[in-house]
């Protein structure tokens, strides 16, 4: 063989070798050539977060983990004391929801994992801090739980600071009743708003309502400090007819006339002490009443079965003292008098919420003491909502 020869016939072998070298690297796990090597598969499964990160989320947001293409395994959601969140694992596997609220300015970690329908793991991880109030304004509503009170009882949420926001307030507060009952929410201050029906509540309704103000920004970086709830019931209705140009105090229940109790009222020919025109509530009873109105010379008088209609000091109440005037003359400073058998005979009936209906006097109450949302009309209450 030529020199020649050989040295083609030594190349050929050499560039066989290094194509079956060559071959066996492009093979890929399932037999198919690549080209570059084995390139790992991204993990199935996605993991999604609520809150997913930032340093000013509000504690009240929902608070969840979701995957797709997946199961959590376990998820925990951590504070910076290191105290876990509760929470509920779904039985589906797909998600995971706190069961408790978070705090205010508080940081939260998040931990645990998922796998994928590939089998790959997938971690659960991330952080969070929630908003720190300036201030946390703590709210209250009444009537209080369990409570029967009058057909014409407003529901009244009260806040310790003035609000700013309360469009953002009153949309976080709802009612429900047993029967339909038209009624709307009104600020009757900037730290006072009311609902009330359109009309008086129909006798035997349960309601319900729910106050959702925690994490409710009022405005100027004040937030809401807890939700509030609270169920009661109207009673029966019972509505008073107190026409002061008649001296008798008429009581209606469920329609029907029920007493009629001779009374005084205050002095007709005195603006400042008749008994002024509207529609007030039974707002508390007290068995005695210290009463003192030293402007008119008297101070510490006792008067029994009081049952108070205004923080204007309009009362019904027994007065013995005037006896001789009841059923015939008005001559009491604004009160309403009744005998002593009688004003006990009306206490023992009254509910909290009851409405007293004022007419014939020669002047109107103001709309502005407690409890005076009975003395706008409806036009009137209705523009007081921030809605």
């Amino acid at each position: 063989m030529s020199r020649v020869r050989q040295l083609w016939t030594a190349l050929a072998g050499t560039l066989v070798a290094v194509l079956l070298l060559s071959g066996c690297g492009t093979q890929s796990a399932d037999g198919g050539g690549t080209g570059g090597g084995t390139q790992a598969q991204a993990p199935l499964a996605k993991v999604h977060l609520e809150p997913g990160g930032g340093s000013d989320v509000n504690p009240a947001a929902p608070v969840k983990v979701s995957v797709e293409g997946g199961k959590l395994d376990d998820v925990a959601l951590t504070n910076g004391d290191g105290k876990e969140v509760e929470g509920d694992l779904a039985d589906d596997g797909l998600s995971w929801t706190a069961g408790e609220q978070l705090g205010y300015g508080k940081t939260y970690t998040w931990s645990g994992e998922a796998t994928g329908t590939d089998g790959k793991s997938v971690p659960v991880q991330g952080s969070f801090t929630t908003i720190s109030p300036a201030k946390q304004v703590r709210a209250t509503v009444n009537p209080t739980d369990h409570s029967e009170v009058g057909v014409a009882m407003p529901i009244s949420v009260k806040f310790d600071d003035p609000v700013t926001d309360k469009a953002a307030a009153e949309r976080a507060l709802k009612v429900r009743t047993s029967v339909p009952v038209e009624g709307a929410w009104a600020w009757l201050s900037d730290t006072q708003v009311d609902w009330r029906p359109k009309e008086y509540w129909p006798a035997g309704t349960e309601v319900e309502v729910d106050a959702d103000l925690y994490g409710v920004h009022y405005g100027e970086g004040e937030y809401g400090r807890s939700d509030l709830t609270t169920e009661f019931t109207i009673g029966r209705s019972q509505v008073v007819k107190a026409d002061a140009s008649t001296h008798q105090m008429v009581v209606e229940r469920d329609g029907k006339q029920v007493a009629s109790y001779a009374a005084s009222y205050g002095k007709d020919h005195d603006p400042e002490l008749n008994t002024p025109n509207g529609t007030y509530i039974v707002m508390q009873k007290n068995p005695v009443e210290i009463m003192d109105n030293p402007r008119y010379g008297y101070t510490d008088v006792e008067k029994k079965w009081a049952v108070r209609m205004s923080n204007h000091g309009e009362f019904i109440h027994e007065n013995e003292e005037n006896r001789a005037n009841l059923g015939k003359v008005n001559t009491s400073h604004g009160c309403i008098n009744l005998s002593e058998a009688d004003a006990k005979s009306y206490f023992d009936t009254a509910l909290v919420g009851d409405p007293i209906e004022v007419t014939g006097a020669v002047a109107s109450m103001e709309p502005r003491y407690d409890v005076f949302d009975w003395m706008l009309d409806w036009d009137q209450w209705t523009q007081k909502s921030a809605l």
